[in-house]
Order: structure tokens, then C-alpha cells, then sequence
């Protein structure tokens, strides 16, 4: 059965946007006069997904003013970190409110328009504890690479500007177990910290998507959304 729950990461500064974004939470950043953060509900929502746990922190009333508990057919619950606890140490303590067996897991500065259902697959037929969407982009300067052996992720390494390659899409699937397991040692990063032990310690498998992807994080990315985003119909 396809999880019904995803843990989204809604607690960065965005820092990097001041010079285009007032003092708001990053995926509260606005693409054509909507926060981010609907488009991603409303692609989660497309999914199939009923339930949301968004890991906040800087400027959380901002974010839990504007959604509350229920946002269209979607319940809404909040983890709120006291101080930053990373991606990693986010990602963990959020599973602790997770209800089923797994869930997906994104962050949420970035839109991945993907088909969910193809990880679960991934997730499914490979008895997995975690699983994850890759992307092939022709300039992976801003992105480490994902290094892999047919479906498995086998390690990474650095990307340089002008080099192709397949990136972490950032959407992940889950076991609740695997999650909880972790030992949060926060703050630290789920992608730095994390996945390069994932992958000596688990069997960590990926599907390819050449689905539309957008990080929001630099200004040039974030101008690009105004047009890129409301295009996706969402």
C-alpha cells in the first residue's frame, strides 16, 4: 500500500534570497503571489498523500498562520525546532510523528514533478529501507553526484559546472524504523552525513526521473520559479 504521509523540511533561513525575499521563511518565498510551500502541498496532494508533518523553525508562525492543522484535503501537524537541528536532525526527530511504516521525505525548497508512485515501486519491489529519485542534469557544478551501480546508490562525488550527471532529487521513501534508528546528533545533514553511511550500511535504491525540478534556493532559481512553477499547473 502506498504511504499516505511525507516529512517536509520548511525550517531554512534562506538566507541566500534576502536580496529577492522580505523576512520570511524560505518556502514561504512567493512565486507569483502564492508561497512555495502550496505548490509543493499541491503536488503532494496530486500524490496522494493526506498527511503532512512540516519540520519548522525560523519564523514557524509564518508557516503554521498561513496553513494551520488542515489545508485543503491535507492535516497538517508541525515539529518545531527550539534551535536548527539540519536536515538530518529535522528529518529524524519529524519521523517521530509519522503514524504508518514509511513516508516520503523532501525538503522544501525544491519541486520535483515526478510520478511518486514509481519510488514506491522502487521502494516495494526492493524490500527497501530507503529509496530515493535521481535526476540527470547537464551542469551538476551546484550538486554532488550520485554514484550508482543499476538501481543502487553506491556513493558520491563532487560535481563540477558544465558536468553532467545524476543528482539527489531530493525526495526520498522511507521505513519509519530505518528513520527512528538514526542517532540524532543535532544538527547535522541528512545528505552529507547521512546518505554516505546509508550507503555503506544499507542497500539504498534509486529511480531515475527526468521529471521538471526546481530549487528555489539562489536568486537566479528563484526568478526562474515565477514562470517555471505556475506552468506546472499545480
Amino acid at each position: 500500500m502506498a504511504p499516505r504521509e511525507a516529512v517536509v523540511l520548511a525550517g531554512g533561513f534562506g538566507t541566500r534570497l534576502r536580496s529577492e525575499v522580505a523576512d520570511l521563511p524560505k518556502p514561504m518565498a512567493p512565486v507569483t503571489g502564492r508561497p512555495f510551500l502550496e505548490y509543493l502541498l499541491s503536488k503532494l496532494e496530486s500524490q496522494g498523500i493526506d498527511r503532512v508533518i512540516l519540520s519548522v523553525g525560523y519564523r514557524h508562525e509564518a508557516i503554521m498562520q498561513h496553513f494551520g492543522p488542515q489545508w485543503r484535503n491535507l492535516s497538517i501537524e508541525y515539529f518545531v525546532e527550539d534551535q536548527p537541528l539540519g536536515t538530518g536532525g529535522g528529518l529524524v526527530a519529524a519521523f517521530g510523528l509519522v503514524h504508518g511504516e514509511s513516508a516520503f521525505a523532501l525538503n522544501g525548497d525544491t519541486l520535483l514533478h515526478a510520478d511518486f508512485a514509481a519510488l514506491t515501486q522502487t521502494f516495494t519491489d526492493n524490500q527497501a529501507d530507503l529509496a530515493m529519485f535521481v535526476r540527470e542534469i547537464e551542469d551538476c557544478g551546484r550538486y554532488g553526484i550520485c554514484e550508482l551501480d543499476g538501481d543502487r546508490l553506491t556513493g558520491f562525488s563532487e560535481g563540477r559546472p558544465n558536468q553532467a550527471g545524476c543528482i539527489n532529487a531530493g525526495v526520498y521513501l522511507a521505513s519509519t524504523a530505518l528513520m527512528q534508528a538514526i542517532p540524532n546528533t543535532a544538527p547535522f545533514s541528512f545528505e552529507i552525513d547521512y546518505l554516505p553511511q546509508a550507503v555503506r550500511d544499507h542497500h539504498v535504491h534509486v529511480t531515475r526521473t527526468s521529471a521538471d525540478f526546481i530549487d528555489i534556493g539562489v536568486p537566479d532559481s528563484f526568478k526562474l520559479a515565477q514562470s517555471f512553477i505556475p506552468a506546472l499547473g499545480l
